[in-house]
């Protein structure tokens, strides 16, 4: 299997170093390769996320094939600077740039969703070269062995455990690695704003992402103590509205992607530290691995709940004395993916702006700035490093090489030894950007030496 593996990742060497991957004909055909499994596809796309996570079909429409309508600039076609352009399908944006940059490309989908990657090593190799680019499934160890060997670059997406190995594996042989990582994404809400819009945009970022299971999907609420309460019963409202009364039986609703994330979840929510503190929510149905949305009210910080990122539908709100103080809370904990707030004061916006560490930023919404191709999209400290998304996804699969030409004119006397007190003089002229030393350096001074 080891020798398998090698022997793939020299083949995809061989063709890139022939030359098979770099014209711009090439790239733009792969990449209508992908938009046209996109389109043709589509159905059993979203039937593949259904039977993975239960993912809706408008979720899986809007969030994977194609976010939001959005279109990707994938590559500039050489002097013409004609753009190719395609969709991002089933998350595949990383990919996409790689083949628009004109790389080869392994491919290892989760195994947490078999359906999905079952589907994309059947699907991949009709519409794309799959002598360039190769999809490997498999587990944990089909993750990992592919690790010790030597690449180019390394993208991944998930937790920060995993994405220490792949850091650690990657230090080996020096490979530059691209993390996304997630971690406890913030919300802010001040007690002037529009409370509906507020939580309808607030239930959407985390229950109409996959259930709460997206790396950018709202972590945690702080708000102030006399305002949790009005919020509350608006995110109730809002909530009862988008599920109905039993959201265990909305079609709506994604479940939890594999019985030990279930587990996990429920291994929170039954902490004698928060167990006590629902106050909405809280229904599970272990044999669908659904967990209805559930909110907490004061959990401590030092709960396993605030200790980690929850990814899935638990949302603890934590409450101060002065909103401001929220500032504080948040840089005292880890650097998340993205942080949000929703003001109408324009200080505390510019306070936020500047005060938070964070890989993303979004004002009075959640998740949406994910759409925007124009925006990088990356994490900070233990929240991923690097950006992708769009143009920038190319350039996180390229490299910018320096070259410069010149002649065989124009030599300048001071740079070479024996070195003097006037060379010294006209080269810091040069540096300084001053016209006259640069005369000087042109016509050969100093004189004789």
């Amino acid at each position: 299997m080891e020798e398998s593996r090698a022997a793939a990742v020299q083949e995809l060497r061989a063709r890139f170093a022939a030359g098979t991957t770099r014209p711009a004909e090439w790239r733009a055909k792969q990449l209508r390769g992908v938009l046209r499994m996109a389109t043709e596809m589509e159905a059993e796309i979203c039937d593949a996320l259904h039977a993975d996570v239960g993912k809706p079909k408008t979720e899986a429409h809007v969030h994977e094939v194609d976010i939001s309508g959005q279109v990707v600039v994938l590559v500039c076609l050489e002097e013409s600077q004609e753009m190719d352009e395609t969709q991002e399908v089933l998350s595949l944006d990383p990919v996409i740039g790689a083949i628009a940059a004109g790389n080869a490309v392994v491919l290892k989908p989760s195994e947490v969703a078999p359906a999905t990657s079952s589907l994309l090593a059947e699907l991949l190799p009709r519409y794309i070269d799959s002598t360039c680019i190769k999809v490997v499934e498999g587990g944990v160890s089909e993750t990992t062995a592919p690790l010790e060997l030597k690449w180019d670059k390394i993208f991944y997406t998930g937790n920060s455990k995993v994405g220490r190995i792949v850091m650690a594996s990657a230090a080996k042989h020096l490979t530059p690695v691209v993390l996304e990582l997630g971690g406890k994404c913030p919300v802010v809400v001040d007690s002037n704003v529009n409370l509906h819009v507020t939580a309808k945009r607030i239930a959407a970022g985390k229950w109409g992402c996959n259930n709460g299971q997206a790396c950018i999907a709202p972590d945690f609420i702080i708000t102030t103590e006399s305002f949790a309460p009005k919020l509350l019963e608006a995110l109730k409202k809002v909530l009862e509205k988008f599920y109905g009364k039993d959201p265990l039986l909305s079609e709506d609703l994604s479940r939890v992607v594999t019985p030990n994330h279930f587990n996990r979840l429920l291994d929170l929510m039954d902490d004698e530290m928060v167990s006590d503190k629902i106050v909405f929510g809280g229904q599970r149905d272990e044999q669908k691995l659904k967990i209805a949305p559930t909110i907490f009210l004061d959990v401590p910080l030092d709960s396993a709940m605030m200790k980690e990122e929850i990814f899935g539908p638990l949302l603890p709100i934590i409450t101060v004395d002065k909103i401001h103080e929220s500032l504080g809370l948040i840089n005292s904990m880890t650097k998340p993916l993205a942080a949000y707030l929703f003001t109408r004061d324009s200080k505390l916006q510019k306070q936020f702006e500047s005060t938070i560490s964070a890989g993303g930023m979004l004002l009075n919404d959640t998740s949406v700035h994910l759409t925007n191709p124009h925006l990088p999209f990356g994490g900070v400290g233990e929240s991923g490093t690097g950006s992708y998304h769009g143009r920038f996804t190319f350039d996180a699969f390229s490299h910018g090489k320096a070259v410069l030409h010149r002649g065989f004119g124009g030599e300048a006397k001071a740079r070479y030894p024996p070195y003097s007190s006037a060379k010294l003089k006209i080269l810091k002229g040069v540096l300084a950007g001053k016209l006259g030393a640069h005369i000087q350096a042109i016509l050969g001074f100093p004189r004789g030496k």
